[in-house]
């Protein structure tokens, strides 16, 4: 919710130290206010209906629990959700597709000048778009061709890390026959034939890492 002009802001970050240099550099600026801040998307969750941001600051790797793309599904499925802008050292193209098919509105790298930062807060509590010119240009890319869907793109990141079909069904909790026919699409919309291929394609996209 904002105060006035004011946009009331929470910040989540696992790392205690980023945390506190966000929260001091946004405490310098007259147009945001943090009223809260998280070490994981679960106190995210829990502490999000007391204090009521209008915009979270949401990092994507959050330690063992959920992550940022998960907390911001949960938080976008909310009656009075607030707005969230992702603030991340990530910007693969499955990192920026998995954020804004959460409900993303802003995506931004931790390197982005504060002002950026504030713009980007301020345009997601008006209900605009708040992506950077990265994430503008990989949305934009996957609107005009076969873009993989964001299970595949967890289930091709997966591939990348050398894991088999029924550990990877393991990892996301699917049965092994779904695995094969999530690496079916994924193999026609790259235009691979093999793993090796589909990784390799995948990487010289910047798919995965």
């Amino acid at each position: 919710m904002t105060t006035g002009q004011v946009v009331t802001v929470m910040v989540v970050d696992d790392h205690p130290v980023l945390r506190a240099g966000i929260v001091a550099v946004l405490a310098g600026e007259a147009g945001v206010r943090v009223v809260d801040e998280a070490a994981s998307g679960e106190e995210c969750l829990v502490r999000v209906g007391h204090s009521r941001p209008a915009v979270v600051l949401m990092d994507l790797r959050l330690g063992a629990g959920m992550d940022g793309v998960a907390t911001t599904a949960s938080l976008r499925a909310e009656p009075e959700p607030p707005a969230v802008v992702v603030l991340t050292t990530y910007d693969t193209e499955t990192d920026i597709l998995r954020a804004v098919s959460a409900g993303a509105a802003g995506f931004l790298l931790k390197d982005a000048p504060t002002r950026e930062i504030v713009a980007a807060v301020t345009a997601a509590a008006a209900g605009r778009s708040a992506l950077n010119e990265r994430a503008r240009a990989v949305v934009r890319a996957a609107e005009h061709e076969a873009a993989l869907s964001p299970r595949e793109l967890e289930v091709v990141a997966l591939l990348a890390d050398g894991l088999t079909n029924r550990a990877i069904a393991q990892r996301l909790h699917l049965s092994e026959a779904t695995v094969k026919t999530h690496l079916i699409h994924i193999f026609d919309k790259l235009g691979a034939d093999n793993r090796t291929a589909a990784v390799a394609e995948a990487r010289g996209r910047g798919l995965v890492r």
